[in-house]
């Protein structure tokens, strides 16, 4: 079986390359080799690799940015997953598309199932949901795999900075009022491996159980890395960012644990093994 990743110099991508690297031969692409906004290239580039999977790891997360930027964002997030799916459909390989979940309005108080209703708030959130949807118009089999507050070794994201952070300041201020479900990009990695054994399709959400506020994160990355560092709650509205935030988006992994037999472990459990 042969597996292209594309992303693969990113956070999810890097580990995506060594947990299935007993799966088969592996292929990894980014920016450089081709640009998944541009069609032709993309189809040409697929074409070429005829791999049996494509697992689409790319993406522009900058959620702030995409305000400012919204034709890249659905340039990438939006017609990039689209134009992975024509490939895939030309030389009947499978895709795997990663989403988030920014595609809900987060007005739910309690976790997000795969079939609940979408409402994206951000242009961020709202050229994912583009790109899920058009997935999922050009393949039947695609899988979507969402997930929430992804943390790894390879990449800029919230543990890393509250880590930096904290050896630099005193005191630092986390927003008390948004939940989520903070992910290991490792323990996602090895999840979308046990998607693809299981022959699945449809959208799965893949996160750490339980769910936390990003102001408890953070009190729980300062107490496992030692810092004396005060962590103050704040609102939203005092961070007062360019881009909207879900209140809630903790995501149900139910579904996955059904379809694989595997449960996701907790998110302090994965935490504190990526910290240590």
């Amino acid at each position: 079986m042969s597996i292209l990743i594309v992303g693969a110099q990113g956070m999810l991508g890097s580990d995506l390359m060594i947990s299935l690297g007993k799966t088969g031969r592996l292929t990894g692409t980014d920016i450089e080799d081709f640009d998944i906004s541009d069609r032709k290239k993309t189809l040409k580039a697929v074409s070429e690799l005829r791999p049996d999977w494509v697992i689409n790891a790319a993406a522009y997360t900058q959620v702030d940015r995409c305000e400012e930027e919204k034709n890249l964002a659905f340039a990438v997030n939006g017609e990039g997953p689209a134009n992975l799916a024509r490939a895939c459909k030309a030389i009947r390989a499978r895709l795997i598309h990663v989403s988030t979940d920014y595609v809900f309005d987060g007005k739910s108080r309690i976790p997000y199932r795969e079939d609940d209703p979408v409402n994206p708030i951000s242009a961020y959130g709202k050229s994912k949901l583009q790109g899920e949807s058009a997935a999922r118009a050009i393949l039947d089999d695609v899988i979507i795999v969402r997930t929430a507050g992804l943390y790894g070794k390879g990449g800029a994201n919230f543990v890393n900075t509250i880590r930096r952070l904290a050896q630099e300041r005193d005191e630092l201020t986390v927003v008390n009022d948004q939940w989520v479900s903070p992910t290991y990009s490792v323990d996602l990695s090895r999840a979308i491996g046990m998607l693809m054994r299981a022959s699945a399709r449809g959208i799965f959400h893949v996160v750490n159980s339980g769910a936390c506020t990003w102001h408890q994160f953070a009190c729980r990355i300062v107490q496992l890395t030692g810092s004396r560092s005060a962590v103050t709650p704040i609102t939203s509205n005092q961070l007062n960012r360019p881009a909207a935030r879900p209140a809630f988006s903790v995501l149900s992994a139910r579904k996955f644990a059904e379809v694989t037999g595997s449960e996701m472990r907790s998110w302090e459990e994965a935490l504190t093994d990526y910290l240590s």
